[in-house]
């Protein structure tokens, strides 16, 4: 009997550790899923389970570095690959993508030997072959990058890919022939191929053949009407055949789908120029400010202050002589010669300096010509054909802005307050994080109301505060105690009546000196009581801590000795509860805006210590390191933090550092 009891339990752990296995699976697999149809920040947090229970698993690493890679989240990627690499050694996948990531960050060298290191392991992977050919391309070794190219094509004679980056390659290299027979191939393959069509365009209009480059530029936007530099292209070379109106049509289109084309800009203030159209100084400002390399304002010479250099150069000569007359006759006719000769270069330097003038500004006109001619060929960009791994599966039609390109509004995650909801409901939006100062409350209260601890909006439950209030006048009226004026003070600020809530909480610390709690609400409602005033005095809806200010450091005595009283509250709440981390976060954030960021990073990380899984304090951090110009730290702080399910950092990472 003994023996059966002892086998059952070894078939129910079995039967239990193959159940767990199976979830494991079902995690992976959903994960992917989530990639494949763009869903990258569901993914990680699939992953992140995955990673919870099994961290020595290298594909849950694989595939959370390729989402992050899908956000464009290349250090954070980074990160992960390294650890799949680290837990097996042989990954060819993992080097393969991690050059991806360092070639995105231009690490192009980097990106070389990862591709080494995958070729090692799978010498017969073409896209391998393919990454590594793009790397040296950018790298300027135009002969490697199609010696890979050749390779890939020798493992896969119809691989589009490679055939469109040796193409790109051989334009590089003047190989005009060369690589419209390569994408001859490619529409062969591939006829509906826009991208193909784009460049074999590029590759005839490189031999002035325009009628056929048109016709391909017409192609590429009949299979792709949303690609802005098929619209460009088109334009630069109706511009060539001097049909500036239909150009400039083409060039709207391309600025329409595509704001920030630079190129598109500059070349219909050329054509608008031609035709005398206004706007066209306008259109040449904005792609000056777009892209420096438009800007020919700030190369042209100033002729003037040249003249006058020279003048002042000859000027220093005469005076030269003069200090040196000596005495001596003879040697004061020496001087008076040398003088008269001085000042007869003097008028030289200004007759030269004046011709010099026309002659320079003839030869900038002339450069500036040539420069805009070159320019309105340079920004034929050849299409980059690298693949991105785990590729989306969605059509341009089914896909919405990614998120790493929402345009958001970049800001401090705010304070954390303690909030509360009603028994037996459930709000995992706001109830993140578990504390054990929040949990003793709570069993103070019989778990009613549960109190939490949050940084989420709470306006949309003021009606339940107030019931509160109400609930806790009568128990005050009952038992006069600390715990009560404290929890009513909580309260009163959560309805955002301040000055009732100090005042309960400055009850509940006479009652009670040691209790911490009662120090951070009252620290949170005065930051909310000043905030407030601060609002009425500018007369805006609300206030954000940009990345580029010191909040309100040099705003006043007053301003700054309400923060010192913040601040000396959360100080007593640390010395009674140094574990309290949400003391550490709110602390940081309040130094931002007295503008003592280093101070305020020590205060995170030290939150960070004590909860490694504190997302609003990474973000923070990140934010604070790339206003400091450590954009690295930042990068990978901000990769944490979105990782952990802050979405908005992701389009920060794009922005600021990549």
């Amino acid at each position: 009997m003994k023996k059966l009891t002892i086998l059952f339990f070894m078939l129910t752990a079995f039967v239990f550790m193959a159940e767990a296995q199976l979830n494991i699976d079902h995690f992976i697999r959903v994960g992917r899923t989530r990639i494949s149809i763009g869903n990258y920040t569901g993914a990680i947090e699939y992953f992140n389970i995955v990673i919870e229970f099994k961290p020595y698993l290298a594909e849950a690493y694989l595939y959370r570095g390729i989402a992050k890679h899908s956000l464009e989240d290349y250090r954070g990627a980074i990160e992960d690959y390294n650890k799949a690499i680290e837990i097996k050694p042989y990954y060819p996948m993992a080097y393969n993508n991690r050059g991806m990531a360092y070639h995105n960050l231009h690490r192009y060298d980097k990106a070389i030997e990862d591709y080494n290191r995958a070729l090692e392991f799978d010498p017969d992977d073409e896209a391998i072959y393919n990454n590594r050919g793009i790397a040296k391309l950018a790298l300027r070794d135009i002969k490697g990058a199609i010696a890979d190219y050749d390779r890939s094509l020798e493992i896969n004679p119809k691989s589009t890919h490679a055939l469109m980056a040796r193409s790109n390659a051989k334009i590089v290299s003047g190989d005009v022939m060369g690589a419209i027979k390569d994408l001859n191939q490619v529409i062969i393959i591939r006829p509906h191929y826009a991208a193909a069509y784009l460049n074999r365009g590029l590759a005839r209009f490189e031999l002035n053949d325009y009628a056929s480059a048109l016709r391909d530029y017409d192609q590429s936007i009949k299979f792709d009407a949303t690609n802005a530099l098929a619209f460009n292209n088109r334009g630069i070379v109706k511009h060539k055949l001097e049909d500036y109106t239909s150009a400039i049509m083409d060039y709207d289109m391309a600025v329409q789908l595509n704001p920030e084309i630079a190129s598109a800009y500059f070349n219909r203030a050329m054509a608008k120029e031609i035709l005398g159209r206004p706007g066209y100084e306008t259109d040449y400002q904005i792609a000056a400010q777009l892209n420096p390399q438009y800007d020919f304002s700030n190369r042209k010479i100033n002729a003037e202050q040249l003249a006058q250099q020279q003048q002042q150069k000859g000027n220093q000569q005469g005076n030269t002589q003069k200090n040196n007359q000596k005495d001596d006759q003879k040697q004061q006719q020496t001087a008076a010669d040398q003088t008269a000769q001085a000042s007869n270069q003097n008028n030289q330097a200004v007759d030269y300096a004046a011709a010099q003038k026309q002659k320079d500004a003839r030869e900038e006109e002339e450069r500036d010509a040539e420069r805009r001619r070159r320019h309105s060929r340079m920004d034929l960009i050849v299409e980059e054909t690298r693949e991105i791994p785990e590729e989306s599966t969605q059509t341009p039609e089914e896909e919405d802005i990614q998120l790493q390109d929402k345009n958001i509004v970049i800001d401090l995650q705010p304070l954390f307050i303690i909030s509360a909801f009603e028994k037996n409901a459930v709000d995992y939006n706001r109830f993140q994080y578990y504390n054990v100062a929040i949990d003793d409350l709570n069993v103070k209260n019989n778990y009613n109301p549960i109190l939490s601890i949050t940084n989420k909006p709470v306006d949309a439950y003021k009606a339940i505060f107030e019931n509160f209030i109400l609930y806790f006048n009568e128990k005050i009226a009952v038992q006069d105690n600390a715990h009560n004026h404290l929890s009513r003070g909580i309260f009163y600020s959560l309805t955002g009546k301040y000055s009732a809530a100090i005042e309960d909480l400055d009850k509940a610390i006479q009652e009670d000196e040691k209790l911490a709690v009662s120090y951070f609400c009252r620290a949170n409602s005065r930051y909310k009581m000043h905030e407030q005033m601060e609002l009425v005095a500018n007369g805006q809806e609300n206030v954000s801590i940009a990345l580029n200010k010191t909040g309100n450091k040099a705003s006043g005595d007053d301003v700054s000795l309400d923060y010192r009283q913040i601040l000396d509250d959360y100080e007593i709440t640390l010395f009674l509860n140094p574990k309290f981390f949400f003391g550490y976060y709110n602390r940081a954030y309040i130094k931002l805006r007295l503008g003592e960021y280093k101070s305020a990073v020590e205060d995170l990380n030290q939150a960070i210590r004590l909860e490694p899984k504190f997302a609003e304090a990474y973000f923070n951090r990140g934010l604070t390191k790339i206003y400091l110009d450590d954009v690295e730290g930042g990068a990978i702080d901000l990769s944490r933090a979105g990782e952990l399910g802050i979405e908005g950092a992701y389009n920060i990472i794009k922005r600021y550092c990549n």
